[in-house]
């Protein structure tokens, strides 16, 4: 859990981000039965339905990157912090600093891989369903700048604490 951005208790929750946790849920559950139906088909039928898996893939992948913005906005992203927490004091918030301007200056990367990949095949649409692939390729850079704000909004917390609350906290096993 990051510790500029604690985990939010569960009745503090405003409508907007229960809301987001209702659509992940749903888009979640919607994969996960449409995989079950298709096996069920293969099983039954010995036949697929070619719609179902790829709509099973397109929700995956939108399930994977608003996803991420949830885990970013509640701090619970992978993060290595082996050697930064031996540090302390100002040397541990600039190593802090450094980290995040290189993370902003990652996902900026992927936002403009994200927005040129949307451009190139906007004019594309998939092979079973016949969604444009803007609309499937469009997550990814709506993911990059929901990220790139909630970073840029740590990135200000530490910027504003003060040095001497940079501590060593004791790893629990």
């Amino acid at each position: 859990m990051s510790e500029l951005m604690p985990e939010k208790p569960q009745e503090n929750e405003s409508k907007a981000e229960i809301a987001f946790q209702v659509f992940c849920a749903v888009m979640f559950l919607s994969m996960i039965g449409l995989v079950f139906w298709n096996a069920m088909l293969r099983y039954i039928f010995k036949a697929s339905f070619a719609p179902s898996e790829e709509w099973a893939r397109i929700l995956f992948m939108y399930i994977t990157f608003f996803g991420s913005i949830e885990g970013f906005y509640r701090g619970r992203h992978i993060a290595v912090d082996m050697v930064t927490s031996l540090l302390t004091g100002l040397t541990r918030k600039a190593v802090d600093v450094v980290a995040q301007l290189f993370a902003l200056a990652a996902l900026v990367l992927l936002l403009i891989g994200g927005i040129s990949l949307v451009q190139q095949t906007i004019d594309t649409a998939t092979v079973a369903t016949g969604l444009n692939m803007a609309f499937v390729n469009g997550t990814l850079p709506i993911m990059a700048l929901a990220v790139i704000v909630i970073r840029g909004r740590e990135l200000l917390i530490t910027l504003k604490k003060p040095a001497c609350e940079f501590v060593r906290i004791p790893k629990e096993f």
